[in-house]
């Protein structure tokens, strides 16, 4: 169960199975990974972030503020193209434009959808685990960069064509201009 500002809502049991697969690093993770994989211990993605490219953000800030999601825009500047809803205790929900998704995913297909975000402990960890994925077959949305936001960040599409994004943790050292807003 998740407690945002007092609301409290069910997590899915597979949401929760995921999180127990991903936080475990002892020497059974191996069997978890499937066969013929590992996971190595130095580098478990974390399910951490779920972005739906949103054709009307305000119908959707809507829709999940009245589910209980404290959704907030960082600028107001920015209310129409981003809005973010953070928890500690489950993956942060990002509403992102359909005109803003494109900015920060060159191979966005410019409609609606969903972006798992899984973050991996390090900078240079994104960049690997990208190319093992896209050498077994997963198809390249945007190849690791360093985004605006000071993490490493790269996007790839599962074999069902969901987006999945790779990132690491922000770092100030590595921020730079946003892009324009759009519009």
């Amino acid at each position: 169960m998740l407690t945002f500002h007092g609301t409290t809502t069910i997590v899915p049991r597979q949401l929760e199975e995921l999180r127990m697969t991903t936080r475990s690093r002892h020497s059974g993770s191996q069997e978890r990974a499937g066969a013929g994989h590992s996971l190595s211990c130095m580098s478990v993605p974390k399910l951490s972030q779920i972005n739906l490219a949103v054709r009307d953000m305000e119908a959707m800030a809507d829709f999940y503020t009245r589910l209980g999601l404290p959704l907030a825009a960082r600028h107001p500047s920015w209310a129409a193209h981003h809005r973010s809803a953070a928890s500690d205790e489950a993956p942060d929900i990002e509403l992102d434009s359909v005109a803003f998704t494109s900015r920060w995913n060159e191979g966005w297909s410019g409609g609606s959808g969903v972006v798992l975000g899984f973050e991996m402990p390090e900078r240079p960890d994104v960049d690997r685990l990208y190319g093992e994925l896209v050498a077994a077959g997963a198809v390249a949305q945007q190849p690791p960069y360093d985004a605006f936001w000071g993490a490493r960040f790269a996007v790839v599409t599962d074999p069902d064509g969901n987006a999945v994004a790779l990132t690491s943790p922000s770092d100030s050292a590595f921020m730079g201009t946003p892009p324009q807003i759009p519009g």
